[in-house]
C-alpha cells in the first residue's frame, strides 16, 4: 500500500543530505548511461556489418584469378591465370543441381560513357541474367539483361541510378542510346543497389556482347555462385566450404595449377565471412555488457556504502521503532525503499540521457561500418530490471544489518 509517511521520511532524509544523495545518484546514473551508450555503439556496429552484407545476395561465393606461386608440371611460377567461358560452363555443368544462382562477368573498371552532351567515366561489365540477384540490384525502370540478350549479342545496357541522374537528369532513359567507348547501346533498364552510389555507377551489359564488342574473346573476369538454401547456418557453412574446395580443385585441374597453390585463385565466401563478423560483433557486445555492468556495480557499491552510513546515523531511531514494536521486515522495507528509490530515479535519468544522446548524435555519424546506433525496447527493459535489482541489492545488506540491531543497544548509541 501507498504509505505517505514513508515517502515523507525518504524525502526528509534526502533533503538533509542533498550533496551525498546527488553524488550517489551520479554514480548510478553514469553506470546506466555508459552501459546503454556501449550497447548502442554495439548495435551501430552490427547494423553497419549487416548493411555491408545487404549489398549482395546471401551466401555468395566469388572466384577470381591470380598469379601462380608454385612450379607445377614443368610450368614456372608467376603465370597469370585467365578464366574463360569454358571454366564457367564446366563448373555449372558439374555443380548445377547444388546451385541457386550463377553468373560470370567480364569487367571494365573505367570507360567513357556519353549521352548527348553529357559524359562521364563509369564501370561497365558483361554479365548473365542471374547477376541481378547476386548483386541484389533492384530494377526501378525497365528490365535487367535476359537470356535472349546474351544469346543474340544484343547491344543493350542496364544503368545505375547514379548514372541516370548524371546523364539523363529528369528524362526517362528507357529506349535512349548511350555510347560506351564510342559504341552505341540502348538503355533497357535502371537499377538501384542497397550499397548506394558506389554500386550505382555501373552499367550491366550482356556478357557475350561485351566480350565480342570490346575484344575479350571468351575471357571472363570473375565467377559467382549462390547455393540452394538449407535449414540452418551450420549446415549452410559446411555446404559452402565443401563447394568452395571442390570448385577450387576443379579450376586448378583445368588451369594446371598446383593443388596447394593458394595465390593462383582468389575466393570470397560470404557465408564464412559473415560468421567471422558476427562472432566478432558478439564478442564486442559481450565486452560492452561486461564494462557497463562493472560500472553499474561500482555505483551499487557506492549506494550500499551510503545506506550503511544512513543506518549508522539512524541507529537510535531504529532502536526506538523496534522498542515500539516495529518488525524486522518493516525495518528492512524502510531501508530498501529509500535505496530502490535513489537508484531507480538516478538510473532513469542516466537511461534517458543516454537514449537522448543516441537519438541526437547517432544520425550525425556517417560511416560504412557504423550505422544507426540504438538500443531496442527489450534491452531498455532489461537495463531497468537490472537497475531495480541493483537498488534492492544495494539496500538489502544495510537493511538486514539494521534489522538485526537490538533495541537496547540502539538506544545507547550516541
Amino acid at each position: 500500500m501507498f504509505n505517505i509517511e514513508r515517502w515523507q521520511e525518504i524525502f526528509e532524509a534526502i533533503a538533509k543530505n542533498k550533496l551525498r544523495t546527488f553524488l550517489t545518484g551520479i554514480s548510478v546514473a553514469s553506470g546506466i548511461f555508459i552501459l546503454v551508450i556501449l550497447l548502442g555503439v554495439g548495435k551501430g556496429l552490427q547494423n553497419g556489418i549487416e548493411k555491408q552484407f545487404e549489398r549482395d545476395a546471401a551466401g555468395i561465393i566469388e572466384v577470381w584469378s591470380g598469379v601462380t606461386g608454385k612450379e607445377y608440371k614443368g610450368l614456372n611460377p608467376g603465370r597469370q591465370i585467365q578464366f574463360h567461358n569454358s571454366d564457367y560452363n564446366m563448373s555449372v555443368q558439374k555443380f548445377g543441381p547444388k546451385l541457386d544462382k550463377k553468373a560470370s562477368t567480364y569487367n571494365f573498371w573505367n570507360g567513357a560513357v556519353a549521352y548527348g552532351k553529357e559524359t562521364g567515366n563509369y564501370q561497365y561489365r558483361g554479365a548473365y541474367p542471374d547477376y541481378q540477384f547476386i548483386e541484389n540490384a533492384t530494377i526501378t525502370q525497365g528490365r535487367f539483361i535476359n537470356n535472349n540478350d546474351v544469346a543474340h549479342f544484343e547491344k543493350v545496357g542496364v544503368i545505375g541510378e547514379k548514372i541516370r541522374m548524371d546523364l539523363f537528369k529528369d528524362k526517362n532513359p528507357l529506349g535512349e542510346e548511350i555510347t560506351i567507348q564510342g559504341i552505341p547501346f540502348k538503355v533497357v533498364g535502371v537499377f538501384s543497389d542497397p550499397a548506394g552510389e558506389r554500386e550505382e555507377t555501373r552499367i550491366y551489359l550482356p556478357i557475350s556482347t561485351t566480350q565480342k564488342v570490346f575484344g575479350g574473346g571468351d575471357k571472363i573476369s570473375n565467377l559467382f555462385y549462390t547455393l540452394k538454401k538449407v535449414d540452418n547456418y551450420d549446415e549452410a557453412l559446411a555446404q559452402s566450404e565443401k563447394f568452395t574446395e571442390d570448385l577450387k580443385q576443379l579450376l586448378r585441374g583445368k588451369n594446371t595449377i598446383a593443388p596447394d597453390d593458394e595465390s593462383a585463385l582468389g575466393v570470397h565466401n560470404s557465408v564464412v565471412e559473415a560468421k567471422q563478423f558476427y562472432d566478432l560483433n558478439l564478442y564486442i557486445r559481450l565486452f560492452f555488457w561486461w564494462v557497463g555492468i562493472c560500472t553499474i556495480i561500482a555505483g551499487v557499491v557506492g549506494v550500499s556504502n551510503i545506506m550503511l552510513i544512513i543506518v549508522k546515523e539512524r541507529t537510535k531511531e531504529i532502536g526506538i521503532r523496534k522498542a515500539l514494536g516495529a518488525s524486522p521486515v518493516s525495518i528492512i522495507a524502510m531501508i530498501l525503499h529509500e535505496s530502490i528509490f535513489i537508484t531507480t530515479i538516478a538510473g532513469f535519468v542516466g537511461l534517458l540521457m543516454s537514449l537522448l544522446l543516441l537519438e541526437i548524435a547517432g544520425p550525425m555519424i556517417k560511416s560504412e561500418y557504423f550505422l544507426n546506433p540504438q538500443v531496442d525496447f527489450g534491452v531498455a527493459i532489461t537495463t531497468l530490471i537490472l537497475l531495480v535489482f541493483a537498488g534492492a541489492l544495494a539496500g538489502f545488506f544495510p537493511a538486514y544489518r539494521a534489522a538485526k540491531i537490538k533495541p537496547i543497544v540502539a538506544l545507547r548509541d550516541e
